[in-house]
């Protein structure tokens, strides 16, 4: 399929967030570059799709750097077409095989120009949005098909707006589920010890698009009707978390900058919360973004993240028409995080810090600050025991080829909490790092190093020594990269994924399985469209990190 054809394909959310701004671009001196209003356009749409997660919709930066005019003029046409094209040492992607010539150089003038404005989104627009596939009175009271559910995997397929469903008992894919555009994250009903929790946890599970749409799915349904209902929250968005009691909903946007609280069941969205605000530093900050949004264990309330702002808010979701909100100074850029395997302590990077920021979700306070390496990024992170340390955390960097391990066990370990215990070098900057509690490694990949060869390898670390015991490269495609590691629901295998970086729209991806003991590869999972992140029901629902 061509590119053409793909970027027509945007959903309603991301051709909305490009529209209702000014067009066209007139130079107002000499010093200004000029497009064409065709070629303004084409840019906008790429800049939504590829850059503006990590420099900004507004242009202002976060992981990456600010793009302002003032900046970007700076570096001029020729400089700025070889940083897109090649890529940068500090965790940047290359992409001269994703874009073509003539993308790269209108990109590189699209962003010496004023960046464009999107317009807000209301609450009664949302509702507008929301769409009903099968009746809540349709739902079934029992599993609808005879397999093992708690060990399916939900694979999001990026480019291409689905998720797939896939049974991790016989390694087939079962579904292939239309959802939002560039689907980020999924998350699904947590096991919770509490009273009034969500009954059959696991069984339904929420994506978040890059176009703010959010999807709701029936793991109990039949393939042809898992998905069950959606609505659309914001323009650009990246998180979603659900209550422990299964009521509620809270999606995060990067714009609008504003989360969302939604009926879980109908999907309706009730309440609108703006996330604009003064930031740690003092200063004032229009476009604060919502980059995570993680369900507290064992009680009514979320962690939301608040990434320019460099606050940590939590939400108690027992009285959503009052409302109560902690809100925690930290550090910025906050990002993306896991809990420590108690469930009290919540683990997050601050990208623009070189930080973990720990944060104590009991009493709701801000715990501790561990300086680590170049942009941290653990995604769902990692915990285990390690045999100096005690129980450590750890992270792989956007911006260096380094994993830094922590000590997180405050009250058994004491003095080796929250300070790192060791790093280990890697061959690249990596996107995530994952483990289980019966497996005696740690997986990490080197999915941002502009060399091929390092993005299509995964690195594997002895829990014992902290040593790589085993590098391997699963393809030599061109465009291909390796990312993204999950166990099973018993930890015996590894699922790695093998993502094609290109634009096309057919089955052009695989997911590697592996023996999770011999590190051995056992099949391949073909007919996938651009697998990243993978989310294995069990683990998820029961914190296994």
């Amino acid at each position: 399929m061509s590119k053409t054809l793909k970027r027509s394909l945007i959903s309603a959310g991301a051709a909305l967030l490009l529209s209702g701004v000014a067009t066209g671009v007139m130079a107002q001196d000499a010093a200004v570059p000029e497009l064409s209003k065709e070629a303004y356009e084409s840019s906008k749409t790429l800049y939504f799709q590829r850059c503006a997660g990590c420099h900004g919709v507004l242009r202002k930066g976060a992981t990456g750097k600010s793009l302002l005019p003032e900046e970007t003029r700076k570096l001029g046409q020729e400089r700025l077409e070889r940083i897109i094209t090649l890529g940068t040492e500090g965790g940047m992607n290359n992409f001269d095989d994703v874009l073509t010539e003539q993308e790269i150089k209108d990109m590189a003038t699209y962003i010496q120009l004023e960046a464009p404005k999107p317009p807000e989104m209301s609450l009664a627009l949302m509702k507008e949005r929301r769409k009903i596939y099968v009746e809540e009175k349709d739902y079934p009271t029992a599993p609808l098909h005879d397999r093992n559910w708690e060990n399916f995997f939900i694979v999001i397929e990026r480019d291409a707006g689905k998720v797939a469903i896939v049974d991790g008992d016989k390694h087939e894919i079962i579904a292939h589920l239309d959802t939002g555009y560039a689907v980020h994250v999924i998350k699904g009903t947590e096991h919770a010890e509490m009273e009034g929790a969500a009954k059959d946890p696991g069984r339904f599970w929420y994506t978040m698009g890059r176009d703010g749409k959010l999807t709701k799915i029936d793991l109990w349904q039949t393939p042809d009707k898992m998905r069950v209902a959606e609505v659309q929250v914001a323009y650009d968005a990246r998180d979603v978390a659900v209550s422990n009691d299964g009521k509620y909903i809270i999606g995060g946007a990067y714009w609008p900058p504003h989360f969302v609280i939604v009926d879980a069941e109908s999907m309706e969205p009730k309440k609108v919360v703006s996330t604009r605000g003064v930031n740690v530093n003092g200063d004032y900050v229009e476009e604060s973004r919502v980059a995570a949004v993680y369900t507290v264990p064992d009680e009514n309330s979320m962690l939301v993240s608040l990434k320019e702002l460099g606050q940590m808010w939590q939400v108690d979701l027992n009285d959503i028409d009052n409302l109560r909100i902690e809100q925690m100074d930290t550090s910025r850029f906050l990002h993306d995080g896991f809990f420590d395997p108690t469930g009290r302590y919540f683990q997050i990077a601050a990208n623009a810090s070189n930080q973990m920021v720990v944060v104590d979700a009991k009493t709701r306070k801000h715990e501790a600050t561990i300086d680590v390496g170049k942009l941290p990024h653990p995604g769902p992170g990692a915990n285990w025991i390690d045999p100096k340390c005690g129980p450590v955390g750890g992270t792989t960097h956007l911006g260096e080829g380094t994993v830094t391990v922590w000590g997180n066990d405050p009250a058994g370990h004491p003095d080796q909490a929250w300070k790192v215990c060791y790093t280990v070098e890697t061959d690249g900057p990596g996107l995530f790092i994952r483990t289980h509690p019966k497996s005696k490694y740690v997986w990490a990949d080197q999915t941002k190093h502009p060399e091929p060869e390092v993005q299509q390898s995964i690195q594997v670390i002895s829990k014992e020594t902290g040593e790589i015991v085993k590098t391997m490269q699963l393809t030599d495609k061109e465009g291909y990269a390796v990312v993204h590691s999950e166990f099973n629901a018993d930890g015996t295998e590894v699922w790695v994924s093998i993502w094609n970086r290109s634009t096309s729209l057919e089955p052009n991806g695989e997911i590697v399985v592996f023996d999770a003991e011999t590190l051995e590869e056992k099949t391949r999972i073909k007919g996938f469209f651009a697998p990243t992140g993978k989310f294995n029901v069990y683990n998820r629902v029961h914190h296994v990190t």
